[in-house]
């Protein structure tokens, strides 16, 4: 089967996960209507930004009614509209106010941010292309040279990667069974080599192991991969915190959920303890993971599946990396899984993800021990001087006393040359954190400079300022002083007046009065 071509070389493919950040820098009227310039830049840098106009009809209805209003069951701050009165300046200044607010309620929510929609908005170089009909001409592709096969129906946004798309397929020969495809794109973290990406998903298809979610079949191209895995139709442990359907958009069933709730304190110690077993399994294996969260677990009659365990091998940017990529101590693939881990356990505790990491006030919860082992990973404290392994995590009194189905010590083995082509692409992943990690820490670091900086001028220019204004205070004063005196003529009655206002004397008194109101 043949796929995408590989990228021109020299182009760097697009990380999705990094966040784009919006601001209006001004407005101009044109025939009809209003249109706004928005400066968007991706990350820290900004020689990574370009510029938007957007007018008001075409651009933020266009954006509101797509994916907000009618999918995402939230509301949303966009300013309401003027007929008449609305290209005054008064009222373009007032709406470009409440246009900010509402770019920013949408940057910053973690699931809106990286929709399709949003994307193509504010970077619609990169984002033009129909992912859609790409999947769909390489998966018909896939399916002329492979007969057993059948597409039943596209899976539409079920999840929130913009290069992946899922499928619902059935095999001729077991009609009965429907089965999952997924398409993707490789993404900017691959490491390994075409050749060993084959190998690694080749041992991938053929382990059997009850904590992680079998592949079925797969094949990868110099571009995209093709997947296919057994569905689910109780869906993912994220499906079932929220109480949604599997099928319906992630943006309609996460953004807004109505009935979420936590889990019980079993489930939370039999469910942690299981996934805690599978990220040691992938670890002692030489398998870095980094994409554990609520909806890439499957449970099944009791038992927890890691899905897409393949992701770190296809160089995909984990969900979490905006969280993860602003604390420096999280610099290894383990203390990735371990802070993914965190984020899950608060998941299945609360029934809904942390709003930001580091977190130091916990909601009230029933489960002291629960509570703990969370302390352990998201507070300031974990975050500054480290977090536990995933060894002391099992050993923990949260979990070590989880009776597990399967006793016996699972283990993955990984042919030696494969094993060390893992651990080289797992150093050259830890790198590239350690580099963001690096500009990110310089930036903050210049931001604050120049805040003290721009702080200290305004001081100075403040304090030159007051003097300047009690230097004419005195002056005045005085001025009015001397004034006073040479108003007394020096006749008789008032010889002894005349000569206290002699101009050796008015002299003395003007240092002695500038001195008082000196001091």
């Amino acid at each position: 089967m043949s796929f995408r071509e590989k990228p021109a070389p020299g182009r760097l493919l697009l990380d999705d996960t990094v966040p784009l950040t919006a601001v209006i820098e001004a407005s101009q009227n044109l025939q009809s209507h209003t249109e706004y310039i928005i400066r968007v830049q991706r990350g820290v840098s900004s020689d990574n930004s370009w510029q938007v106009n957007a007018p008001i009809t075409a651009g933020y209805t266009h954006l509101d009614r797509n994916c907000v209003l009618q999918v995402c069951g939230i509301s949303l701050p966009l300013p309401p509209k003027k007929l008449i009165g609305n290209m005054d300046r008064e009222f373009i200044a007032e709406r470009q106010r409440g246009l900010q607010t509402y770019l920013d309620s949408i940057t910053q929510h973690p699931l809106l941010c990286s929709s399709l929609t949003v994307k193509k908005f504010l970077d619609p170089n990169n984002y033009s292309a129909n992912y859609t009909e790409i999947a769909l001409q390489q998966v018909s592709m896939f399916f002329r040279s492979d007969l057993k096969w059948e597409v039943l129906e596209p899976l539409r946004d079920i999840g929130w990667r913009i290069r992946k798309k899922y499928f619902l397929i059935k095999n001729k020969e077991q009609p009965k069974e429907r089965y999952l495809l997924s398409w993707m794109d490789l993404g900017p973290d691959k490491f390994l080599s075409d050749k060993d990406l084959q190998s690694a998903m080749k041992l991938f298809t053929s382990l059997s192991t009850p904590y992680l979610c079998p592949l079925l079949f797969s094949s990868t191209s110099e571009s995209s991969a093709l997947l296919i895995r057994p569905f689910s139709e109780r869906g993912s442990l994220r499906d079932h915190i929220c109480k949604v359907k599997p099928r319906e958009s992630y943006l309609k069933k996460y953004c807004n959920p109505k009935k979420s709730q936590g889990l019980e304190l079993p489930h939370i110690k039999l469910y942690g303890r299981q996934i805690l077993e599978a990220l040691k399994l992938l670890q002692d294996g030489g398998v870095f993971y980094g994409h554990l969260h609520t909806s890439n677990v499957i449970v099944d009659e009791g038992v927890c599946r890691l899905m897409d365990v393949e992701n770190g091998m296809l160089g995909v940017p984990s969900a979490l990396r905006p969280a993860f990529t602003q604390l420096r101590k999280i610099n290894t693939t383990e203390s990735i899984d371990v802070f993914c881990f965190g984020h899950l356990l608060y998941e299945m505790t609360y029934g809904r993800p942390p709003d930001s990491v580091p977190v130091d006030q916990f909601p009230d919860a029933p489960y002291t021990a629960v509570v703990s082992v969370l302390q352990s990973i998201l507070s300031t404290e974990a975050c500054k001087s480290g977090m536990p392994t995933l060894s002391q995590l099992i050993q923990s009194p949260l979990f070590s006393d989880v009776r597990l189905q399967h006793s016996e010590k699972l283990q993955i083995k990984v042919p030696s040359r494969l094993k060390e082509a893992l651990k080289t692409a797992k150093e050259s992943l830890e790198k590239r954190l350690h580099e963001e990690q690096r500009l990110l820490h310089q930036h903050r670091r210049l931001t604050r400079a120049q805040s003290h900086h721009g702080s200290e001028e305004e001081r100075k220019r403040r304090k030159i300022l007051a003097r300047k204004v009690s230097r004419n205070k005195i002056h005045n004063k005085l001025t009015s002083t001397t004034t006073a005196g040479n108003m007394f003529s020096p006749s008789e009655p008032t010889k002894n007046l005349a000569a206290s206002h002699s101009p050796m004397q008015i002299s003395k008194n003007m240092k002695a009065k500038a001195n008082e109101l000196a001091n």
